[in-house]
C-alpha cells in the first residue's frame, strides 16, 4: 500500500533541499563568489589607504584600464563633465590590453595556488575554491597555468 499525503507531506521549498533534486553547483558557486568578495573587501580593503595597496597613484593597470573603459561603455560608470566619451580608439586599446591582463591573470593564479599549497591547502580545498569538481582538475588546472607562465629559455641567436 502507497503512504498517504497525510504520511509524506510535499516538501516546503524554504526547508532543506529535496533529497531527489540534485544540487546546483553554479548558484553555490554564486553566492561563495558574492561571500568572497564581502569578506576579502571587509578584512583587507575595508579603508581607503588599504585599497589603494594594490593600486599604482599614477598609472592605470591593465585590469584597471580594461575595467573602466567597459564600466564606461556599459553605463556602469558615468562619465565625469568635461571627460570624453569612450571611443573606438579607446575599445581597441582595453582590446589590446586583454592579453596581458589574462597573462597577468594566470601568474596571479599560478603564485596563489602554490601559496595555498604552501600553507597546506589540499587538492580538495583548492578545487572547491575554483569550483571544480575533482582534486585532479585542481591540479591540472595548476599544471596548465605553471606550463603556461613558466619562463621561457632564450638561447643566444
Amino acid at each position: 500500500m502507497l503512504p498517504t499525503p497525510e504520511q509524506h507531506p510535499v516538501p516546503n521549498p524554504n526547508s532543506a533541499p529535496d533529497p531527489f533534486t540534485p544540487p546546483q553547483p553554479e548558484q553555490a558557486r554564486a553566492q561563495r563568489v558574492h561571500a568572497s568578495l564581502f569578506r576579502v573587501a571587509e578584512r583587507h580593503a575595508a579603508t581607503d589607504e588599504q585599497r589603494r595597496r594594490q593600486v599604482h597613484p599614477t598609472v592605470l593597470g591593465p585590469h584597471e584600464a580594461v575595467r573602466l573603459v567597459s564600466f564606461l561603455l556599459s553605463g556602469a560608470a558615468q562619465h565625469e563633465d568635461g571627460e570624453p566619451e569612450v571611443d573606438r580608439a579607446d575599445i581597441t586599446a582595453a582590446l589590446s590590453l586583454v592579453p596581458l591582463m589574462r597573462g597577468e591573470m594566470d601568474e596571479l593564479e599560478t603564485g596563489l595556488l602554490q601559496m595555498a599549497r604552501g600553507r597546506g591547502m589540499t587538492w580538495q580545498d583548492i578545487a572547491f575554491g575554483l569550483g571544480l569538481g575533482t582534486p585532479q582538475a585542481a591540479r591540472q588546472r595548476y599544471e596548465r597555468l605553471a606550463d603556461r607562465t613558466a619562463p621561457t629559455e632564450e638561447g643566444p641567436e
